[in-house]
């Protein structure tokens, strides 16, 4: 059984999508058709913008977005279970069919905007941290009582992902290193994604979804939350609110999507950084691009 995954913010390019636009008209369509609905021309940005230009969140999400589901949908072809990694969730949902392309874009670009405004109410980052135990991550973590620092990311066994207040971020890598961790890496992201200090995006973002339709899917996502199946429309719009102030649990989504039959993981969108994921988690697992 395929799945197909779909990557999230920092996937990015300069350049992404190009040839794919010259090359098939079905993705061509899509991009242009994105220009019109954000009012802005995203696809010169994306051929030709800078890495600064390219890493602003309100330009980094629909750019990804717009280049996984036209890779997707220039397939042609049905998958039989779909995942997205954070952003990428509503990238899964245009390619099973819950959200149509028009919504999906529509709702990552409110969401893109909800966050920006979040980042900058909340000063706060997040660090990757590697060659520690999960449950070591999280016991230092809610041992900083003075600043929030959350576990963020489950992206492989011995990466983790971490998010909250610029502070409590110095002082959890501080700690994660004394205690054995072989990086902890500030990382260059506008905020604190995952973690509580976006509750105020969560609000804006739940009042958008619960605007818009959802169709019932053809193929169940898995979704971050909670790394489970779900095709019920009411749970997947709760759970794609949730996901903002919620960890993303990519580790136990894939490792459920193997149990559950999937033996091929096809990738679409930029670049390979879900690839090397499932490796990591399920060495037997065929990956691919799509």
């Amino acid at each position: 059984m395929t799945a197909f995954v779909f990557p999230g913010q920092g996937a990015q390019f300069t350049g992404m999508g190009k040839e794919l636009y010259e090359s098939n008209p079905v993705a061509k369509a899509l991009f242009e058709k994105a220009n019109g609905i954000l009012g802005f021309n995203i696809t010169e940005i994306m051929f030709t913008g800078s890495a600064e230009e390219l890493k602003q969140t309100r330009v980094t999400q629909p750019a990804v977005f717009i280049h996984s589901v036209a890779t997707a949908l220039a397939q042609a072809a049905e998958p039989q279970m779909v995942a997205g990694h954070s952003l990428g969730e509503f990238s899964a949902l245009v390619a099973n069919k819950t959200l149509s392309f028009e919504d999906g874009l529509s709702l990552v670009y409110k969401r893109a905007m909800a966050m920006q405004r979040a980042c900058e109410i909340n000063p706060s980052t997040m660090a990757a941290i590697l060659g520690l135990d999960d449950a070591k991550v999280e016991e230092i973590c809610a041992s900083i009582q003075e600043e929030i620092v959350v576990a963020a990311n489950y992206n492989c066994p011995g990466q983790l992902v971490i998010s909250g207040s610029i502070k409590g971020i110095d002082i959890a890598c501080e700690k994660l290193k004394a205690a054995g961790a072989k990086r902890a890496m500030p990382l260059q992201v506008g905020g604190a994604f995952h973690s509580p200090l976006m509750e105020p995006a969560r609000e804006e973002l739940a009042a958008a979804i619960n605007t818009t339709t959802f169709n019932t899917p053809v193929c169940p996502v898995y979704q971050n939350v909670n790394a489970l199946p779900a095709t019920d429309v009411t749970v997947i719009k709760k759970n794609l609110v949730d996901q903002l102030t919620a960890p993303v649990r990519w580790t136990q989504l894939v490792q459920n999507m193997v149990k559950d039959g999937a033996t091929r993981f096809a990738e679409s969108g930029p670049g390979k950084v879900l690839q090397g994921l499932v490796k990591k988690i399920e060495p037997q697992a065929e990956t691919l691009s799509l």
